[in-house]
């Protein structure tokens, strides 16, 4: 059985300043919003973030970087965080911009234990900077290594008590490979069942990648809502 925390302060307990942390979701699908919100209220600092981009302004990372928790943050996308692109532009954030693709492989490779691969995206642009750069088959390729993380902080729709996740359609997203990254992977689920209760077909991250398990419910906010006109 895995440690089953009672409070969000206690989950993040052990992360301390300085520390590296993946954050699972893709906007604000699938993010562990309470993790991230313990966090915030914590107060840790020079923290190194990977994920796919950092939320909004008032919510998700938006908060830790509204509160200059954040020192350094690898992702591939800005978004509309008008934070994120104010604290990028004056310098006062440290950004490792990456196309998707890479990031996704540099996360799954490091759960692999795959310590670097070759891709063609970014091959002739400032991404390629200080790259080793190979040619296969007449075509040339960038060296990229892997990504790994003190801790891995992942939303779950429903997890057993062995640690067992299953992440719900698209809140999937890099939730999965993330929590194979971590050093200390925390789960933030739905729903806590006796292990056996999940069909095992079902099941995406298998319990070895889990350490820690909460339960918590989540406001699930829409980044952009869009409605047709009546």
């Amino acid at each position: 059985m895995k440690k089953i925390c009672t409070t969000f302060r206690e989950a993040v307990a052990d992360i301390q300043d300085g520390a590296t942390l993946m954050v699972g979701g893709f906007g604000l699908c699938g993010i562990p919003e309470n993790l991230i919100l313990a966090l915030a209220e914590k107060g840790v600092k020079d923290l190194t973030v990977i994920s796919n981009n950092c939320g909004v302004d008032d919510w998700g990372l938006g908060l830790l970087l509204k509160n200059r928790q954040i020192k350094k943050m690898v992702g591939s996308y800005v978004g509309e965080n008008k934070e994120f692109e104010r604290q990028v532009l004056s310098g006062e954030l440290e950004v490792d911009l990456l196309p998707q693709g890479t990031l996704a492989e540099k996360i799954r490779a490091g759960g692999a234990g795959i310590p670097a691969f070759y891709t063609p995206a970014g091959v002739g642009t400032p991404i390629a900077e200080g790259k080793e750069t190979r040619s296969f088959n007449g075509r040339d390729y960038l060296l990229e290594e892997a990504l790994t993380a003190d801790f891995s902080l992942v939303r779950a729709w429903k997890a057993d008590k062995m640690g067992n996740l299953v992440y719900r359609k698209t809140a999937r997203n890099f939730n999965p490979m993330m929590a194979a990254a971590g050093k200390v992977t925390i789960a933030e689920a739905e729903s806590i069942h006796e292990a056996g209760e999940i069909e095992p077909d079902s099941i995406h991250t298998p319990s070895v990648y889990v350490q820690t398990l909460i339960l918590g419910d989540q406001e699930k906010r829409i980044e952009r809502l869009t409605v047709s006109k009546g």
